[in-house]
Order: C-alpha cells, then structure tokens, then sequence
C-alpha cells in the first residue's frame, strides 16, 4: 500500500465519522498496517495503538464497561457515552469506557473479570459462551428486532452483483471474530471451495464496520462485508453513503449484537445491570441515551437467538 494510498484511508475514516457514525455495535484509533508474506497475501490494519492503561480505573469501586471495536473510537465515544453515563448515575459509582483494538482482547478482558458489562459483537459472544467465560444478558432492540445481517457492499460505480465477480479484488473484512464482518463471508468462500488468500486478490481487516464502509466509499477496497444495522443507520444519517455504495448480497438473519457480563460477578450486581437496561426506555434521561445509541430498548433475549 502506498503512502498515498494509507493517506486516503486515514482521511476518509475520519470523514465518516465526521458524518454522523453515532451508532451501537455493535464496538480501535490510529491505524497502522503490516502486510503478510505471500502467499497469503492479507493486509492486515492490526498495528493499532493500545490505549493508555488509564482508560481501566483499578478502584473496585468503579463501573468498568467494555465496548468492542464495531465502530473506530471516535464513534463509539459518541454513542456509548450517554449510556455509560447513564449506569454510572443510576449505580451511584465512576463509568469508565474500557476499549480495545480487537475483539479478542475485549473477550479477554471478560474472561479475566477486568469489565463488568460488555457490549460485543456476536461471533465474539458465541466464542466466549462455548469457552464459558461470559454470560448472555440482555440484547438491543432495534426497529422493533433482536436480529441483524451480514451486507456485502461495493462502490455504487462497480459492475459487481454478487460474491462471485470479487474474485481477484480487494476485499475488507472486520475483525476475525465478527460474525457479519469476517465469519459468514469466509462461510460462503469455504462453501465454494476458496479460502480468502486463494479468492480475493488481497484482503484487509479495518477492525471497525464504519472504517470498512469508507474503506469501499472511497475506493481503497472493491468490497466489504459489513453490519447491516451500522450500514443502515450511517447511511440514514449521510445518504452519501446509501449514493456511493451498494448492497449486492445480503445473509439470513442472525442475533443481534448482545450485551454480556463475565460469568463470576456478583450476582446482585448482574441483576442490577439487568434492571437498570431493561428499564431504561421507562426513563427520560435513558430514553435520550439510547436515542443515541440508536437502540429501541433493551429486552430479554429470544429463546434460541444464537442456536446454543
């Protein structure tokens, strides 16, 4: 990649999230990148800066909440923090913001108790529950649904219509545990005997759906495979986006990204939690944190929602 080319992708993130990304999942700043020997032939934007340890208060005291990199953390600041404030309040204790540059180090975090309430995507949650190291508590309701899809997205200008005619491009994936951004694409190569290396000319991961969506606005990838939700509310927002890209596949339905909590916490403070979310659009100040969030309400997740 040129360093003109790594410019381009620097200034469009920023122009997305200048744009309006103010949205859930969903869940690292500065970007960048190390290119794998052949043959595999993937880019991978993993070099990210590791936010300052103060970003995790030691007192117990404190309300530590993770978020996953659905979103860059321009973004995620900006949804996330009313809500975080909001639980901060209603539990009479500090709120700290608790981010991380892949989705895997958010699992660990879980899995070592360091956070006491994790937003996450679902490939992450469906590891972390066959590891048995988090515990499933409510999920998001958006338009009235507790599910979401994988999009496959190019430039409006490409003569692409399905998987088939990316053969040879530049493709940008998500992070390896996203579900939407990486598990069901690979999912369908595997079901047409490729894997990503020997199907797509080269690949990226953005570690972020709005970074692969500017990724494909601005023409750095050919493709990508994004969150439908992040997809539909950035482009409510900036119908630019809905202008300049495209929708050429869409998967079945999954469960939405849900909210966890690691599985030894006490459990007055998990019913706490609970309570706090599920009542919170009975609530005016929860209401307007959640407006923001871009979530209905929080609910009781469906029996069966993740098939486990």
């Amino acid at each position: 990649m040129t360093a003109q080319t790594k410019k381009r992708l620097v200034f469009c993130w920023g122009r997305v999230i200048g744009l309006g990304f103010l949205f859930f999942l969903l869940a690292g700043c500065e970007v960048g990148q190390q290119e794998k020997a052949e043959p595999e032939r993937q880019l991978r934007l993993d070099n990210l800066t590791q936010l300052p340890d103060g970003q995790t208060d030691p007192d117990s005291q404190a309300l530590r909440i993770g978020v996953a990199a659905i979103l860059s953390p321009q973004g995620t600041v900006l949804s996330y923090q009313p809500l975080i404030d909001y639980l901060g309040r209603k539990m009479d204790k500090p709120a700290i913001l608790v981010q991380r540059k892949t989705y895997q180090e958010l699992n660990d975090l879980l899995a070592r108790n360091v956070v006491d309430l994790g937003f996450i995507c679902t490939g992450a949650y469906l590891e972390g529950a066959r590891n048995g190291t988090m515990s499933l508590l409510v999920v998001p309701q958006i338009n009235g649904k507790t599910t979401y899809r994988s999009f496959f997205i190019v430039p409006a200008a490409s003569p692409a219509r399905e998987l088939g005619d990316l053969r040879g491009k530049v493709f940008a994936f998500t992070d390896p545990l996203s579900n939407t951004g990486y598990r069901y694409p690979l999912s369908l190569l595997q079901d047409m005997g490729q894997q990503p290396e020997t199907f797509f000319g080269r690949t990226i991961f953005t570690y972020s759906h709005d970074r692969s969506i500017a990724a494909v606005m601005e023409g750095i990838t050919d493709g990508a495979s994004v969150d439908s939700l992040v997809y539909q509310f950035a482009g409510k927002r900036n119908p630019e986006i809905l202008r300049r890209t495209k929708v050429i596949w869409e998967s079945p339905d999954f469960g939405i990204p849900p909210v966890v909590v690691p599985r030894i916490i006490a459990p007055a403070k998990k019913a706490l939690l609970k309570e706090l979310l599920l009542g919170m659009h009975h609530n005016a100040e929860g209401e307007k944190a959640l407006a923001v969030f871009g979530v209905d309400r929080f609910v009781e997740p469906p029996p069966g929602l993740y098939g486990l």
